[in-house]
């Protein structure tokens, strides 16, 4: 299979950007499958119903969040009926929604998880003690032909590891949350493909996608900090990695894609 991971869609101009490449890069590609983080979709904050219908409809086939998941209130109801939009899976007991789905697509069966790390990021449940759970439930070669985890957080080693608990028994582990892209995409050494951070989806001439002078009176003067953040209003850069897998699941490539603005970039093979 191939399939496209877009990293965090910060804001209207992203979106809209990455809701026209979906279209065009399923041909370019002849991708089997999208899956799209969209935690801030919304304003930089969130994603709503009506986001998430306009991602389907562009041709994505699963959308993953973060800690941002629940800042607009409204996609609590939607989660809840949603078997393709994603929050971590670790969060508490009796959150609302899914963390892991299974799904039909043309080609086969697509698998997705998504966890949230526990270091230096919101109270949730240990994230190493989901990685049973999801073994066992996405099986390469018996119930799903392709998996990917969503992994969002801030740590790279805590990445790192969590990657290589499931190097052999996924397709892919990708990381989200940081909005900087790293440059250590490989396949690991039984076969699952990783990055540590895929990076955002929106202006690079920014401070993590928020506007500049917002961002630096937060650090430079903290005690007249704005209650909200801006999403900066420049040319969006989409950030993404597209996978491509064998016959038994695992990866054989993992490649960058950067579309647009100030990072543009593709590197295929």
């Amino acid at each position: 299979m191939k399939v496209l991971f877009l990293g965090d869609i910060v804001g209207r101009k992203a979106r809209n950007y990455a809701q026209k490449k979906i279209v065009e890069l399923k041909e370019q590609f002849q991708l089997d499958a999208i899956i799209v983080n969209v935690e801030n979709a919304a304003g930089g904050f969130g994603v709503t119903p009506s986001i998430c219908d306009d991602f389907f409809l562009a041709g994505a086939d699963v959308l993953t969040t973060g800690n941002h998941v629940w800042d607009k209130r409204e996609i609590i109801s939607y989660i809840s009926k949603s078997d393709r939009l994603l929050r971590p899976l670790n969060m508490i007991k009796g959150t609302p929604g899914l963390g892991m789905t299974i799904v039909k697509i043309k080609s086969g069966t697509l698998g997705v998880a998504n966890i949230m790390t526990n270091l230096f990021m919101v109270p949730t449940d240990s994230v190493f003690k989901k990685i049973p759970e999801i073994v066992n439930n996405l099986k390469l070669e018996q119930n799903v032909d392709f998996s990917l985890i969503d992994v969002h957080g801030e740590a790279s080693s805590e990445k790192m590891a969590i990657a290589n608990a499931l190097d052999g028994k996924v397709s892919a582990v990708v990381g989200t949350h940081t909005h900087v892209p790293t440059a250590d995409h490989q396949i690991l050494e039984k076969g699952t493909a990783y990055i540590t951070d895929v990076g955002m989806s929106g202006d690079y001439d920014s401070i993590i996608g928020m506007k500049k002078d917002d961002a630096l009176n937060r650090f430079m003067f903290p005690e007249n900090k704005k209650t909200r953040l801006e999403v900066s209003s420049g040319e969006p850069t989409l950030c993404g990695v597209l996978i491509e897998s064998d016959t038994n699941g695992l990866s054989k490539s993992i490649n960058p894609l950067r579309l647009g603005g100030k990072l543009e970039q593709v590197i295929l093979k």
